[in-house]
């Protein structure tokens, strides 16, 4: 465990790095879930911390379902 720590400390521009990366992801995911009124969503994902990976599988998954919604919404307006 001593070997993380004496790592990260003399890296850090290494916690820095990762914690834009989350808070770039976090921020990123929780916008979405907030505009899609998601409240199980933005709960999980405002206190589970995965450094990104479960902001990632939301935006993902939740970016699917949109794109053929938003088709369907071209091709009335046609």
């Amino acid at each position: 465990m001593l070997e993380i720590v004496d790592f990260f400390i003399e890296n850090p521009t290494l916690i820095i790095v990762l914690l834009v990366w989350n808070y770039f992801w976090k921020g990123k995911a929780l916008w979405k879930a907030a505009k899609s009124n998601s409240i199980v969503w933005f709960i999980i994902l405002l206190f589970v911390n995965t450094l990104g990976a479960l902001e990632m599988i939301y935006l993902y998954i939740s970016n699917k379902p949109q794109k053929k919604h938003a088709v369907a919404r071209s091709r009335k307006r046609n």
